[in-house]
């Protein structure tokens, strides 16, 4: 391996000729590990292998210490292109040249069909097109944040801590979230990001002319960014290119840059090269070994062939590295009495201005995400507070989904707020992929369930859990009063791993203890995640409900035993994911359990505590309240009455069931 660092002001004979060493030797693993997995993407692979090449040799990031927190960061956002990169990177010592070959895409090893970070210098597991780029600008933001004072508007401030890359493919560049990302690092000064696409003109369905036809360097210098054509084949011209672009030596080096390193798809290979059927698929053993005999590389697919038949099976990996958020001073809670009636959102305000004015200090350790709802979510106070860690990405969600979650594995404690139909439903996939990524996200979103005023069905997120839950990463808690709220906030704040909360728009009465004598969530009542809180005692029956129906189910409690002398449990399972498993069996003891949530009850509450009991092999009789059809536009009070997880609806349920 050798190291240029940028160092020479051009290429030497001897440079050039080791390059084209590397490329030959790549070019000849990329095509030895596709034929024998008999899958993969060798073209792309090939014509993107001399900028993988070129910015391992010169960035600052080293086998032998691949995550030092110094490190330039390198990120794949056309992840199937892993052939190429595990060869680039076994080339440079970073991983086992042999295993990459053998083991490709065979289920447990760590060199996947697209790249994962089990792979050292693998920055973020890649694959959906489009989303590569948000998460390098999540990593811009990190260097950038790093020398910024907490005081000052970030887009004022000067230096990075360190450099990023980003490799696009063409054929990607349709995708819309690109363009927010190049947005969001033009108006932050994100000069320490670059980006380069591997410009074959190709994708898998043919010529991008004909696909889909779009002007790449209109789009990308329209956005703000520099934009430089470049041989991508020219080892020199590559290399002064880029050298240009890493020290801001470009026309406005106040900005990013991108190079549009125009190559020719399965580069080096006569019968493949510029043929988009090569995109997708592999080459017969006979065909490789033509094609090794032109790179001038030893055949040694027999050899790989018998060891990859020999290997045993192997748990799954998906061991990747983590960095947790950074220890926090989240303060005392806020105790709100019982004569205050507020909102959760306000309530969550208040706990972010505090984490900002408490740690946000002599450096950023706290940074929030809008998606220009700043006044609706309440992050004013953060936003005046701690200017250099408020990001406003603008209607731009599916960028800020992503830039967030990467900038939460730098070291930040990361909150993005938006309505819950933005910022859960709209980005799923994001929100998915931040999961699998092993982000340390706090996504707090307003405006969920059918409490969100009378916007109607677009608008009323009634599936947030359902979709958080099917993921195999998310913690899903929703409040039922500010108070809950407040410690919720505080738990999570610098808490490891994806969490959610979901809350309403309205104003709610605070809960009260069983004797009146004030809030439940006093100075006292913290929050732990799987835990349940026992409101209400009873042996007559069970209300197990979450978020606004809680107190609605207090009352209904009061209601019920002033009808029949009955006394029902309530409990407020505010963790959805984890549930509290034991409160949810020892409910199902009094024999009836009604789940109230204003959400989707298969997919919710209703749908976790079914699930509980069966996996339990308990019998109960459950039924389960909540938005069972698409509502309506209208206040949340009359959507409560008709869909009887109000007050009134609760306690005629329950009557109904106790006969």
């Amino acid at each position: 391996m050798f190291r240029l660092e940028f160092q020479p002001e051009q290429l030497s004979e001897d440079h050039v000729a080791a390059f084209e060493r590397l490329r030959k030797q790549c070019s000849g693993d990329i095509l030895s590990m596709t034929t024998l997995s008999a899958s993969g993407h060798p073209g792309g692979s090939m014509s993107t292998l001399p900028a993988l090449l070129m910015l391992y040799a010169n960035a600052n990031v080293r086998a032998t210490a691949p995550l030092a927190e110094d490190r330039d960061r390198v990120f794949i956002s056309h992840g199937h292109v892993s052939p190429g990169t595990y060869s680039a990177l076994s080339a440079y010592g970073f991983c086992d040249r042999r295993e990459s070959i053998v083991t490709f895409r065979r289920f447990g090893s760590q060199f996947g069909g697209h790249v994962e970070m089990g792979v050292p210098g693998v920055e973020w597991n890649t694959g959906n097109l489009g989303q590569g780029l948000s998460a390098a600008v999540g990593a811009a933001l990190a260097g950038r944040l790093a020398s910024a004072k907490p005081g000052a508007d970030l887009r004022e401030q000067e230096g990075a801590g360190f450099r990023v890359a980003c490799i696009m493919g063409d054929g990607e560049q349709q995708k819309g979230q690109l363009g927010e990302a190049r947005r969001l690092a033009v108006k932050y000064g994100c000069n320490n990001l670059v980006g380069i696409v591997d410009w074959n003109r190709l994708q898998i369905g043919g010529p991008i002319a004909e696909v889909m036809p779009h002007d790449i360097a209109a789009d990308w210098a329209a956005d703000g960014w520099n934009v430089v054509e470049v041989d991508g084949h020219d080892w020199a011209q590559l290399y002064a290119a880029l050298r240009a672009a890493w020290t801001n030596n470009t026309a406005r080096p106040d900005r990013p840059t991108v190079l549009l390193m125009r190559t020719v798809m399965s580069h080096g290979v006569d019968f493949m090269e510029d043929q988009a059927k090569w995109h997708g698929t592999t080459l017969s053993t006979d065909q490789l070994a033509t094609a090794l005999e032109q790179l001038g590389e030893p055949n040694h697919f027999a050899d790989y062939q018998s060891e990859r038949a020999a290997l045993p099976s192997v748990p799954l990996h998906h061991h990747f590295p983590t960095n947790p958020p950074p220890a926090l001073q989240l303060g005392e809670p806020i105790v709100y009495p019982l004569d205050k009636v507020t909102d959760c959102r306000s309530a969550y305000g208040a706990v972010m201005t505090e984490l900002a004015e408490r740690n946000n200090t002599d450096r950023v350790r706290v940074a929030a995400f809008s998606a220009d709802l700043t006044g609706s979510v309440k992050l004013n106070g953060f936003q005046k507070a701690s200017p250099a860690a408020f990001i406003e990405g603008g209607i731009q969600e599916h960028n800020s989904a992503t830039a967030s979650g990467r900038l939460s594995r730098e070291g930040y404690s990361v909150f993005f707020s938006t309505f819950g139909i933005f910022g859960v439903t709209e980005v799923f996939n994001q929100q998915r992929l931040n999961g699998f990524n092993g982000a340390n996200l706090k996504l707090v979103c307003t405006h969920c369930g059918t409490d969100v005023g009378e916007d109607g069905p677009t608008h009323q997120v009634v599936d947030y859990a359902g979709l958080l839950r099917s993921t195999f990463d998310w913690d899903v808690f929703v409040p039922a009063d500010p108070n809950q709220c407040d410690r919720i906030v505080r738990a999570i704040a610098d808490r490891p791993g994806c969490q959610f909360v979901g809350m309403g728009r309205s104003k709610l009465p605070v809960v009260a203890k069983a004797d009146g004598s004030g809030p439940f969530y006093d100075g006292t009542v913290g929050f732990t995640p799987g835990q349940a809180d026992l409101l209400r005692d009873g042996d007559d029956g069970a209300i197990l409900a979450v978020g606004v129906p809680v107190h609605h189910a207090v009352a209904a409690h009061d209601a019920i035993f002033a009808a029949t002398g009955k006394r029902v449990r309530v409990l407020n399972l505010a963790s959805i994911r984890p549930i509290d498993r034991d409160a949810v069996l020892a409910a199902a003891s009094t024999g009836f359990i009604l789940t109230v949530e204003d959400h989707n009850p298969d997919t919710g509450l209703g749908g976790v505590v079914a699930l509980t009991l069966a996996d339990a092999g308990v019998a109960c009789r459950l039924e389960r309240a909540g938005i069972d059809q698409w509502p309506g536009s209208g206040q949340p009070g009359d959507i409560h009455r008709f869909f009887r997880i109000d007050a009134a609806g609760i306690a005629e349920r329950v009557i109904a069931a106790l006969g």
